[in-house]
């Protein structure tokens, strides 16, 4: 007797069409969201970006960047652009986008089915070498119920993954700008620092030739010694910083081998003849941070998790399983095969985890995100207003230092050099009068330097990549403190 297996070939079409899916084309396409991060970033900061995957692709970029630097005096527009064409650590992150998008192609792809052949009564004899076949195709159908919910979701992270990028890379344009600031205020402060050793120097030797002749006690010269033992000090300091500062820019900028014989200028631009308010910086800010638009792709992704624990609150795990039975018998020396359809539905009863802890801990995490997304908005609003002020003010104390500070310090050396001629000002004089005018240059260095920095940071802090902080970076170099010696 043979039984009809037209039912199973019925039902086994039905549930694979009912799991099948079409997988957006975004996840599947090649360097998938890479395009969508580099659109992003031109309009924030006027720089390009690429993501390497092939060696011919690497090697175009070090032939590039190789004409950008080797042996060039490179500026803050050329480290940047450098660094977002060959820094690795930003490569990594372009290609967890592409891990992201796998990751959605992945959860966006229906489950395979599950195939199980059994055969039992392997050997016997009288019915040529088994008894019976098994065949079972099991399918989980709430798979397919709750994929939109699950492709929403797999969206959400895909796309928070892309502008965690694009926050990567402003951030590493903007650390690599203060770095570039920091080299070139380094060599400044040590070519101020120079000049001031030169002058000590004539100081120091003065003041040993007239200890020779007893025109100078010793505590004197020893005046004039110290000062000019500890600015060798200072100046062997400021070498040091700079050539670190140097080696920060360097790194960012993913150098090494013979990339790295490049150079900086020896000091940075003259500070712009007026700046202008920023309007509305709060509002721009809050349009234009990156870090602000991932918080609330993490507020949509909660959205969408919580939706996926409502679907599956009670029913975690849907099976559906069609397969046949065939079954041979031997009776009066003929076989007899039957073949028996078999349907089941397989699931777990919410006996004991009805899914209310699940839906709490849903409605917490949602909550999280919320204060998360409040909290990263009155942070954005008050680094906005901050940076606004810090550049406002480093320009102001920039230009004081060079209109009024600089200035004085130079006539005070003019009219001391003018009394020196006339035998009126001791040499002694002199030199501290020019020593404290260079003292004052070197000061009004470091305020330009601040100023340059607060306008890296109130970029950052419009379109995103700051650090949150105020801090300037590198020591200021200052003068030692020291006077002419007595008479």
């Amino acid at each position: 007797m043979r039984i009809s297996t037209r039912p199973l070939v019925l039902i086994v079409p039905l549930v694979l069409g009912a799991c099948a899916a079409e997988i957006p084309a975004a996840f599947t396409e090649p360097k998938a969201g890479f395009a969508n991060v580099a659109g992003q970033i031109a309009p924030a900061i006027g720089k390009r970006t690429v993501f390497a995957e092939t060696q011919a692709e690497n090697e175009a970029l070090r032939k590039q960047v190789h004409g950008m630097v080797h042996r060039k005096t490179i500026s803050a527009d050329t480290a940047v652009q450098v660094a977002l064409l060959n820094n690795k650590g930003l490569q990594a992150s372009y290609a967890n986008v592409g891990l992201s998008a796998a990751e959605a192609w992945q959860q966006a792809t229906p489950e395979n089915p599950v195939v199980s052949l059994g055969i039992l009564g392997i050997g016997a004899a009288e019915l040529g070498a088994y008894r019976a076949i098994e065949g079972m195709i099991a399918t989980n159908i709430l798979d397919a119920k709750i994929r939109k919910q699950r492709i929403a979701l797999a969206d959400v992270n895909f796309r928070a993954a892309q502008l965690t990028a694009v926050n990567d890379t402003l951030s590493l344009a903007n650390q690599t700008r203060q770095a570039w600031i920091n080299a070139v205020a380094a060599f400044e402060a040590v070519s101020y620092l120079k000049r001031a050793k030169a002058t000590s120097d004539a100081g120091s030797e003065l003041a040993l030739k007239l200890g020779e002749t007893g025109a100078l006690n010793k505590a004197g010269q020893a005046r004039e010694h110290a000062f000019n033992a500890e600015l060798a000090g200072q100046l062997g300091k400021a070498r040091l910083n700079a050539a670190r500062a140097k080696e920060d820019l360097t790194k960012l900028m993913g150098l090494w081998g013979a990339e790295v014989d490049y150079y900086v200028p020896d000091s940075l631009p003259a500070l712009p003849r007026s700046i202008g308010r920023v309007t509305n910086v709060e509002g721009k800010a809050l349009r234009n941070r990156v870090d602000l638009r991932v918080a609330k792709l993490g507020l949509e992704a909660q959205a969408a998790a919580f939706g996926l624990t409502d679907q599956t609150r009670l029913v975690t795990d849907l099976e559906i399983i069609a397969g046949f039975e065939t079954e041979r018998e031997a009776e009066d020396g003929e076989t007899e095969t039957e073949t028996t359809p078999q349907l089941e539905l397989e699931f777990a009863i919410p006996i004991y985890d009805t899914g209310k802890a699940r839906m709490r801990k849903a409605e917490l995490m949602y909550l999280q995100a919320a204060n998360v997304l409040a909290e990263r908005a009155v942070n954005v609003r008050s680094e906005a207003r901050g940076a606004e002020n810090s550049y406002h003010a480093s320009y102001k104390i920039a230009r004081h230092y060079r209109d009024v500070v600089v200035p004085l310090r130079m006539t005070v050396e003019e009219e001391a050099l003018l009394s020196y001629n006339g035998m009126i000002t001791s040499t002694f004089e002199l030199l501290t009068d020019a020593r404290e005018r260079l003292g004052a240059s070197l000061e009004a260095a470091n305020a330009k330097r601040d100023f340059y920095l607060a306008q890296a940071e109130l970029t950052a802090a419009i379109y995103g990549g700051g650090s949150g902080s105020a801090g300037a970076g590198g020591e200021s170099a200052t003068l030692a403190a020291g006077g002419g010696a007595g008479h």
